[in-house]
């Protein structure tokens, strides 16, 4: 069953993640207000400034309201800044205090994790998306938060130098890197197909 997808279209990543997702033959809304997420069945929080997105959405409560639907079943996947706004637990979050987030990934994460934008690298990652582990990944992780350290319920799907980058608990994906500016489709695939899952549970 094809989904209705949104990208929360706020700062960061978007059209990179909305013609990554269109080329996989996906329906995609932007989605900047709580309205915008009916009848969707996946959204996608795309890297950029984690605070920045949590300011421009504390307005509307987008995000209290993506975790409402998150609760029933929603996919999300979360990149970067996306994965900071999905973690349970942000070691360094004084510059989100006072700002919702989503949560409901139990993760515990670093902002910044591996430095400033001078510390912004590429790196192949050792993956089990899709195939059989010791698939290989190319990532970009660009001013990246760090994993510090995951729940019993998290997979980890991808690692780089033997370190969780990218997790999946439930139908929530997210990782540290940048996937959509490497051109790396498998995380995206990985979502969609559980978005269609959500769809055809609301369809039943």
């Amino acid at each position: 069953m094809n989904a209705r997808v949104g990208i929360l279209a706020l700062q960061g990543a978007i059209e990179e993640h909305s013609r990554l997702l269109r080329a996989l033959g996906a329906s995609v809304t932007p989605v900047r207000r709580p309205e915008q997420l009916t009848g969707l069945s996946g959204l996608v929080i795309p890297g950029g400034e984690s605070t920045a997105i949590a300011r421009l959405a504390a307005s509307t409560g987008l995000l209290p309201a993506v975790r409402e639907r998150v609760d029933t079943g929603l996919a999300v996947l979360g990149t970067c800044a996306g994965l900071i706004l999905l973690a349970d637990h942000v070691l360094d979050a004084d510059a989100l205090a006072g700002f919702d987030r989503v949560g409901g990934l139990d993760v515990t994460v670093r902002r910044n994790g591996y430095g400033g934008q001078l510390e912004s690298f590429e790196a192949d990652a050792d993956i089990s998306v899709d195939g059989t582990p010791g698939d290989r990944m190319r990532a970009a992780f660009i001013r990246a938060p760090i994993i510090e350290a995951v729940g019993p319920g998290v997979a980890t799907i991808v690692r780089h130098n033997g370190q969780p980058v990218a997790v999946q608990q439930g139908r929530l994906v997210a990782a540290t890197f940048h996937p959509e500016i490497t051109g790396e489709n498998r995380l995206h695939r990985r979502f969609l197909d559980l978005a269609a899952q959500r769809a055809a549970d609301a369809a039943a």
